[in-house]
């Protein structure tokens, strides 16, 4: 059965399937791991669906590494 990117409970384990949809249910599972500069980004969004196996703790993660590196945190 298909993860419900829309409706469905998001937690860091939570694996990004072929079905991922950057949802408003995303974005608050994002917004409330990486605090409220949180935005997606083209490059970002490319990054998350590149068919790598990866988590949305990969994915929280990996933003906040861009932007502590940039120094947007």
């Amino acid at each position: 059965m298909d993860f419900d990117w829309h409706g469905s409970t998001i937690t860091r384990h939570t694996v990004i399937d072929a079905n991922y949809r950057n949802t408003q249910n995303v974005r608050r599972f994002l917004l409330a791991q990486c605090g409220p500069k949180f935005k997606l980004d083209r490059e970002f969004m490319a990054w998350i669906g590149d068919g790598a196996v990866k988590n949305m703790g990969d994915v929280a993660d990996e933003w906040m590494r861009r932007h502590n590196q940039a120094g947007d945190a």
